[in-house]
């Protein structure tokens, strides 16, 4: 795959007023004014500028259950999703109910193996078999439960639905929704993850409850302490980082590093090897998120949501152990699903005169579904193309795990497919860039074809050439430690705010490989005296060491490298280009 290196431009509109309050850093305001930037309140980091959650649409019938069903001690259920972003959600509804005084509450993560996502109708049926709740409220899903609330309902089952998935053409007859993506809803900030959406309900909750005199003799909880499970939730998720989202995530952040926050994530990070002090929004979705999705992907997301839940030090710390070696175990599988996959895609390469479609589907009956979002977004970045990958579901269906690239919306094309052909899907959902879907297995060749024919029609070749943006080239005075500390600390940085990366020419003085297959190297700016450390994760370490290289492109990210209490500045490789 071809990749091209482009720097982030300012927009013309923008023009030359530096969108920092006082005095510009023009490196900073430089970054800030690429990601579209152009007022000193999109930087705002304090909870009093959020976004009024009274603008969600049925909120006030949320709100009005929720306060029923605490006052009342009427038993209540939450049914999540089984990623980070549905147990922050679970965890979140469960330690905050509590704390407002709910009793009888109690949690369900569906088995994706068994039941699939979201409330289904089976679903209802097993906690009816149970015990039938006053109140079932949904996190992170059930926007297209269309069946499950109607069977919740039939058993007269109040029901709220909590979401931020994209909304089909029906929405489910529930009692109350409370989704920024449902149609109709004010709410401004599209992106707010599941986890976000139930922190706003229940703030709400909690200003309801105040009003009616609830909190006179118990504690009113503090809500901000409950922002590292939304922080954490949020950048798992990969939703936009606009403004509300990154007032939520520093605030978060912030309790996360001073540690005030849940022994969970303390755990986590101690597993991780990550200094909670000094954790970044990288370090949740890419060391955290990753061990808490395990759980989800390969076993029970139950043991993820006690994990967040406990207050207990040591039994998080086993917990999150336990987490740890299934994130080991779901690596092992990643691996070899990856290899079959590239295997199977040479063979595409090889076959007569047949090129890779546009739009790419896969499928082997061994693979683990818990697995396939991981491998369509690894071939995805590899291939950089729109990729689904399926394996097997129940008796005759198979189940695919969808991810796209800038230009092409996943669930839109999905549901166009099932316009064309109705009856093709069985089940589908999910955002631009994500979706899941099911189909019966004998439709698999059909679906492809038609997912690659949609692909053709949307996309362009320019679209399928990747390419890496960034920010410049940086001076001689720039490339430091302060520089670094800066960035660190100008987040956060993530989805559609992405951290600042940079290239440039540099002469290779010294390489070597270290642990396994990272290339750590000493680099010397073009025409400049510096010296300076670098490392690139996971090379191939059948092209490096080698000693012929002398001037590279890097891409690259500024890091503080933090070692036995030293601080050093150590570039984070991201892309290298021999010249």
């Amino acid at each position: 795959m071809t990749v091209s290196i482009v720097r982030r431009r300012i927009a013309p509109d923008v023009g030359e007023t530096p969108c920092l309050p006082g005095p510009a850093h023009p490196l900073l305001d430089r970054i800030y004014k690429a990601r579209g930037v152009t007022q000193p309140e999109q930087l705002v980091r304090t909870l009093d500028s959020l976004i009024p959650g009274s603008l969600m649409k049925g909120m006030d019938e949320a709100t009005r259950l929720l306060a029923e069903a605490v006052s009342q001690q009427q038993s209540i259920v939450i049914v999540g999703d089984f990623d980070t972003d549905g147990a922050t959600s679970v965890a979140l509804a469960v330690l905050a109910l509590k704390a407002m005084g709910a009793t009888r509450l109690d949690f369900l993560v569906p088995d994706r193996f068994r039941y699939g996502y979201g409330l289904s109708a089976e679903i209802v049926e097993t906690l009816c078999a149970r015990a039938v709740p006053d109140l079932l409220i949904t996190v992170d899903n059930g926007i297209s439960s269309i069946e499950g609330v109607a069977a919740a309902r039939a058993a007269n089952i109040k029901v709220l639905v909590t979401d931020h998935h994209l909304a089909g053409d029906e929405l489910p007859q529930a009692d109350a929704i409370v989704n920024p993506n449902q149609p109709g809803c004010p709410f401004p900030a599209k992106n707010t993850a599941g986890v976000g959406v139930i922190f706003y309900v229940l703030c709400a909750l909690r200003t309801r409850l105040d009003s009616l005199g609830w909190f006179s003799d118990k504690p009113k909880p503090n809500m901000a302490q409950f922002l590292d499970l939304v922080a954490l939730g949020t950048v798992a998720d990969l939703v936009g980082l606009d403004t509300n989202n990154r007032i939520l995530v520093h605030q978060g952040m912030s309790r996360i590093r001073a540690l005030q926050t849940r022994p969970g994530i303390l755990a986590l990070a101690d597993v991780a090897r990550r200094d909670p002090a000094r954790l970044e929004t990288a370090d949740l979705g890419f060391a955290l998120a990753p061990r808490l999705n395990a759980a989800g992907r390969l076993e029970s997301m139950s043991v993820g949501i006690e994990l967040l839940i406990t207050d207990a030090p040591l039994h998080a710390y086993q917990l999150a152990c336990q987490l740890d070696q299934i994130n080991r175990e779901r690596r092992t599988i990643e691996t070899r699903m990856k290899e079959e996959a590239l295997s199977e895609i040479e063979q595409i390469h090889t076959d007569d005169t047949a090129t890779l479609p546009w739009g790419l589907c896969l499928f082997r009956d061994h693979w683990h579904q818990g697995v396939l979002g991981i491998l369509a977004s690894r071939l995805k970045e590899k291939l950089h193309r729109p990729v689904i990958t399926f394996a097997c579901g129940r008796e005759g269906e198979i189940k695919g795990s969808a991810r796209s690239i800038p230009g092409f919306h996943m669930r839109d094309a999905l549901a166009r497919i099932e316009g064309l052909s109705p009856g093709l899907l069985l089940k589908f959902g999910g955002h631009a860039m994500a979706a899941g879907l099911s189909l019966r297995q004998h439709d698999f060749p059909r679906f492809a074809s038609a997912f690659d024919q949609i692909v053709r029609q949307q996309l362009t070749e320019d679209q399928l050439q990747a390419r890496l943006f960034t920010d410049g080239s940086l001076s001689d005075s720039e490339l430091n430690l302060a520089t670094a500390e800066l960035l660190r600390t100008a987040g956060p940085w993530g989805q559609q705010f992405p951290e600042p990366v940079f290239d440039g020419l540099f002469t290779v003085k010294e390489q070597r490989i270290v642990g396994n297959n990272h290339l750590k190297m000493q680099l010397m700016p073009m025409n400049s005296r510096l010296c300076l450390d670098a490392i690139w994760f996971n090379v191939d370490t059948c092209l490096w060491p080698d000693d012929t290289i002398g001037q590279v492109r890097l891409v690259y990210r500024l890091n503080t490298n933090v070692f036995r209490g030293s601080y050093s500045l150590q570039l984070m490789v991201e892309h290298l280009e021999v010249t």
